[in-house]
């Protein structure tokens, strides 16, 4: 099978040239690896593409269009807000074997922060393009991704609905 990959990426950042089982052992060292089974992470390695991103470069911006997911396996990574006085506030910081930028692979909005690399770092990328090519290609798999979104989406949004009831109550 050609490597899926070769498609269009939407992705501004420099590629980092790794083969197709280099990709299966990063994507074993993220949160991804224990809902999926060994075959199922060597598929989903022929749908993504490796970046390096270098301390300091935003990744995607509060308002860009980009339809991706990263997967962190290196280093680590602000997402930020601006709130209504204009000034960048910090939202969380991602560290390796990480996810983050689902929402707008699910949602197909514009970006809701800003992604900023604080280190040197290596994401591998799922593009809108590819997981619609995974789903149609690997049904299966392409439920269990789109479960784990959904669960981290729900993972995070219950832990900011924590922080919204404490500062409620302060």
């Amino acid at each position: 099978m050609s490597d899926p990959v070769a498609a269009k990426m939407s992705v501004a950042l420099p590629r980092f040239p790794i083969t197709i089982a280099q990709r299966s052992q990063l994507i074993d060292r993220t949160e991804w690896s224990s809902e999926l089974t060994w075959p199922q992470v060597q598929t989903f390695a022929r749908y993504v593409d490796a970046f390096e991103v270098k301390k300091g470069v935003e990744i995607f911006h509060e308002g860009d269009s980009g339809h991706y997911l990263c997967l962190l396996v290196e280093g680590r990574v602000e997402i930020a807000k601006r709130d209504s006085d204009g000034q960048m506030k910090t939202l969380a910081t991602v560290g390796s074997g990480k996810t983050f930028g689902e929402m707008s692979l699910i949602d197909g909005e514009p970006r809701s922060a800003t992604a900023i690399a604080l280190d040197d770092s290596k994401v591998v990328v799922l593009t809108e393009e590819n997981f619609n090519r995974l789903s149609y290609r690997h049904p299966r798999l392409g439920v269990a991704l789109l479960l784990k979104m959904a669960r981290l989406m729900s993972q995070r949004l219950r832990r900011t609905s924590v922080m919204l009831v404490d500062f409620l109550e302060g």
